[in-house]
């Protein structure tokens, strides 16, 4: 008998990009299963969803495409924290943020910082100038207190304001000679009065600019704040992030001009204030003196006065006969 002839083979099918693309459905029928992917069991339960990571590619005519939405330059995450960080300033020390700030702000700085040993130099001046003064002058006025003419409070010569208020009053009863009491006295007290005024004007120079320092100076860092906050924004803009290891460096930066305004600001008011007392007190101690001063050559105008009561001059004596 002869041989049955072979049965041909069909040929496999062709594999498609869509047939990758996407899995074939099971129990779909005859047309279902093409040979390629095993039937499932019951047991196997339902197929297993495919979820396309960043990396999936399609074929199309033998080149690799990337699927729709996926960026091939984007950065790792490990890519933008080294970028990021190097964005980042190395020392955030406050000489470390004086010296990356901008030139405004550092000049800001630097005037706010020249106002502060401005401070505290007109502090250190100031205190001991009032302490000798106030010293001196209450070494004069014990010695005016002690005193029972203008003779005798000479004596103690005295220096400063209480020396110029003696020298005063002898001028003017030199020039007097002979002239009624009450107008000697009340140009005295004018003499007075101006050296007085002089002597507080004295004491009280250089506290003006503790006044203005104290009331500028918040200002004046709050400039700088914002300018320095201006540029950050601007840099968040050239960056596009919003990363606060970013933005950060740059806003501390821009406080740390109101810092300096506050620290250069604080204590020029609490020193003007406190100086303000002591020349208020230094004020009252001429005032006594120049008191003490006008006590003292009343008596003297009185004194004579009584003894050309009672002696009247040889001239008077001759036109009397």
């Amino acid at each position: 008998m002869p041989a049955p002839a072979p049965a041909s083979v069909p040929a496999a099918p062709a594999v498609t990009p869509s047939a990758i693309a996407s899995p074939p459905q099971a129990g779909n029928g005859a047309g279902g299963d093409d040979g390629l992917v095993p039937p499932m069991s019951a047991a196997d339960g339902a197929a297993p969803s495919v979820v396309p990571s960043a990396e999936t590619f399609s074929l199309t005519g033998g080149e690799a495409v990337p699927e729709p939405g996926f960026d091939v330059g984007a950065a790792s995450p490990a890519e933008e924290d080294t970028s990021i960080s190097a964005q980042l300033p190395h020392d955030l020390s406050p000489w470390g943020m004086f010296m990356a700030a901008d030139w405004v702000v550092k000049a800001v700085m630097i005037g706010l910082a020249f106002a502060s040993v401005v401070t505290w130099t007109v502090w250190l001046v100031k205190t001991f100038e009032l302490l000798f003064v106030q010293r001196r002058l209450r070494v004069a006025l014990r010695g005016f207190l002690g005193s029972a003419s203008l003779d005798e409070a000479r004596r103690v010569a005295p220096s400063g304001p209480a020396g110029a208020m003696l020298r005063a009053s002898d001028l003017e009863i030199m020039r007097s000679g002979d002239l009624p009491a009450e107008g000697i006295k009340e140009r005295v007290s004018i003499s007075l009065g101006r050296i007085e005024v002089a002597a507080g004007r004295a004491i009280t120079r250089g506290t003006g600019l503790l006044a203005t320092i104290g009331a500028t100076a918040p200002f004046v860092g709050l400039f700088g704040t914002v300018w320095g906050i201006m540029n950050a924004f601007i840099g968040i803009s050239k960056a596009q992030t919003t990363n606060l290891a970013v933005v950060a460096p740059g806003i501390a930066e821009a406080l740390l001009a109101t810092a300096i305004g506050l620290v250069a600001a604080i204590p020029a008011v609490v020193i003007y204030n406190h100086f303000s007392r002591q020349v208020s007190g230094y004020r009252v101690l001429m005032g006594d003196a120049a008191a003490e001063v006008l006590r003292l050559l009343s008596r003297d105008l009185d004194r004579r006065d009584a003894n050309h009561t009672r002696h009247p001059p040889a001239r008077l004596r001759a036109a009397a006969e």
